[in-house]
This record gives structure tokens, sequence and C-alpha cells, in this order.
């Protein structure tokens, strides 16, 4: 048991029917002795509670083998048909829509190009239109959708749904996203960095045990996102993890943002087109990177790998600080680009104490583009059927 969980049911804590569903939901307990046991409740109780769950439709239970006297001992499970979460995914360039099940499975999904410089009034006005279209397309029911989460690529205030001072998205500083949303679809709507969102789906499909996980995107931009404990860490204020923007010593491209030298001004895929366009390579974006990579470019593999390292130097201190177990690198540049993998890793290894990445793995996401629809169903999830809201549908406590 995680120790969030054993926080939820730690002794003296009311074990209500929310928190048996979240054991289900977590795999700790799939059977009523199971629950019996790890929660201490009496036989009657977890009766009373699982078959208000089950009457709810929040629970499913297979049928079992009797065991003596009483209900056979049949698998319980979290019934993730219960209802569908949208998802909207919205990048520098496009608005991916998807539409997944309670267990994160895509129902259908619909993409459509908008750049996010555009501003939140014409992408969102889009998003609520190509919405309805995606809901109709599918066919399912617009009455079982339970949440809305929406993805950006910029710091979020999570608590007031807006995002705060995005270096790559002018007009949307403090605009209320959430709030808009809410009142048009009329679902609890949920707003986050799109690096954090990787992180959380990464850490829940591939490494739920993991108690420090820390993932690195790396594409048109740098971010990173933070689980710890099972749980996204966002700093005080939505900044944590915003490593693109940490100055590099002897830098003095302009960045996105306004400062010079910033890793993502002279290490992300942007400004690797950039630089190679100015040596006469015909490339315009990280894609186009990867591209002459794979041609075997030398000028494209000497700058990648270069990249590589000066995001090492980063990593270095973040690594020292945080001391994860797992290190997930996503996005253009670092998915599939050995070369800048390479460079990272080494400067990783050379200058960090050996305590640090002595339990560090170094991996590559497995998810791919789907990791911040994964996490955003998750994270959607974990609020719309957290103990106290199911024990609020319920009517119990």
């Amino acid at each position: 048991m995680s120790v969030i969980d054993q926080e939820r049911v730690a002794s003296g804590n009311p074990v209500s029917a929310g928190r048996l569903l979240l054991l289900v939901r977590r795999g700790i307990a799939t059977t009523r002795r199971d629950l019996i046991r790890v929660t201490g409740l009496s036989r009657s109780t977890v009766t009373q509670r699982v078959d208000a769950l089950l009457g709810a439709g929040l629970l499913r239970e297979s049928a079992g083998e009797a065991e003596g006297r009483g209900r056979p001992a049949g698998a319980l499970a979290f019934d993730e048909g219960f209802g569908h979460v949208l998802v909207a995914g919205v990048h520098r360039d496009r608005v991916e829509l998807t539409a997944v099940d309670l267990g994160g499975r895509e129902l259908h999904r619909r993409v459509f190009d908008m750049p996010v410089a555009a501003g939140p009034e014409p992408v969102l006005g889009a998003v609520e239109s190509e919405l309805d279209r995606l809901v109709a397309e599918s066919g399912i029911d617009s009455a079982r959708t339970v949440a809305l989460g929406v993805g950006v690529p910029g710091p979020v205030d999570v608590a007031a749904g807006r995002v705060m001072q995005p270096p790559v998205m002018p007009g949307w500083h403090d605009y209320p996203v959430r709030d808009r949303l809410v009142r048009r679809l009329g679902v609890p709507v949920f707003v986050e960095n799109d690096a954090n969102l990787m992180a959380l789906g990464e850490q829940r499909a591939n490494w739920p045990s993991v108690p420090a996980l820390l993932l690195v995107t790396v594409g048109s931009g740098i971010g990173a996102g933070i689980v710890i404990d099972g749980r996204l860490y966002r700093g005080i204020d939505g900044g944590a993890g915003d490593i693109g923007h940490i100055r590099m010593y002897g830098h003095d491209e302009r960045c996105a943002c306004g400062a010079v030298g910033c890793l993502a001004a002279v290490a992300s895929g942007d400004a690797l087109a950039r630089r190679l366009a100015a040596m006469g390579k015909d490339v315009s974006s990280a894609v186009d990177v990867r591209r002459l990579v794979q041609e075997g470019d030398p000028d494209a593999i000497a700058a990648v790998r270069a990249a590589g390292q000066l995001a090492g130097e980063v990593m270095t201190t973040v690594v020292s600080v945080l001391n994860p177990e797992i290190l997930v690198l996503a996005g253009e540049m670092a998915q599939t680009n050995e070369y800048f993998v390479t460079g990272m890793r080494e400067l990783i290894y050379q200058r960090s104490l050996p305590r640090a990445t002595r339990r560090l793995r170094v991996v590559s996401t497995t998810l791919g583009d789907r990791a911040s629809v994964v996490g955003m169903s998750e994270l959607a999830v974990d609020e719309v059927f957290a103990p106290d809201a199911v024990d609020a549908r319920l009517g119990t406590r």
C-alpha cells in the first residue's frame, strides 16, 4: 500500500464507501474479504457499503465460488464504463481532443490545427465546437461525461484553473479557462500543465510503486513533470518542473520568455532548428531536426548531442535535488534520438554524486503522445471519484 493510501485508511479515520472504492481502484483490495482485512471493518459494514457502490454503478462484482457460508468471493472492480472523460490537449500548433473511458481507453479522437498563440477566445471557442462534433461522431452519451481535462504548454494555477505567465501562450495569462468551460459544459473541468500530465500518465501506467519519478519532455520546448508518492508535485504556484527557463552560463540566445540563455533557447527542438537553418539546412521544426539526424547529417548529429549535454547539465542538479528512481525521457528530441539521450546521460552520470544515481533508471516513454491523455484521465478520475465526492454522491459519510 502506498503512503497516500495508508493515510486514507489510517487508524481512527472513518473508512467510508468512498474510501472502499479508492482501495478497489488502486488494486489494494479486490474482494470483500480484502476490504475487511485492509480496513478492519466488520463484514456487515463492508457488505452495506459495497452494495451501495454496486447499486450506484460505481463497482462491479464478478461471480465467485462460495467458500463456506455467506456470499461467494467474487472479484470487485471499479466500473470503468460508468462514464467518460473528455480531454483537450492544447499544443503550440494544434489541439487534440480525446474521449476516454474511466480506465483511460480511447473511445474517439479528433485533431485540428489551431496555434495556441491565437489566444484563449479563438482556441477555446474551437475546442467547444469541436467537442460537440466529437461527442456526436462517437455516439457517446453526453450525460455520462464526468469531467473535461485541459492540458496546456504553460504553468497553471490549478486551484484557479488559469494559465499563469506562460512564455509560449500570448494572451492566456490569468484567463479563466476553467470557469468558461464549466459554464459551457456543466461538468468539472481540470486545467493542468502538459508535462505534469505526461509524468502522471507514465507513473500510473508503468511505475505505480515508484516513490519519485521525473519526466523530461524535449520537443519544440523543454519541460518536466514530477510525481512524488503517486501525486503531482506542482510547487507553490505551478512552477515546479519549468526547467526550460533555467539560465545557461555563457549563452545569450533570446528565449520566448524574453530572457536570454534559457535552456529552451539553446537545447530545444526549435533552438536546434534555428541553428541548423542558419547553416543552410532545410529544417524548420523539431521534426525536421530528427529527420536530419536519422539521415546521418553530421552537423545535426553534433548539434543534437551538444544539446543533450546542455540538458544534462541542468538535469544533474535536478537529479541531485530530487533523487528520483525513474527518469522518463519524452518528446520529439528525447524519445527516439539516441544522440540527445546519450549526451544527457553522460553529463548526469559524470557530474552527479554516485548516491544520487545509484538507483536511477533512465528510460524512454512507452506511452508517447498518449501519456498526457492517460495522465489527465487519472487526474480527473482521482478528483471526481475521490472518497468525499463519492460519499456525497451516495449521500453517506
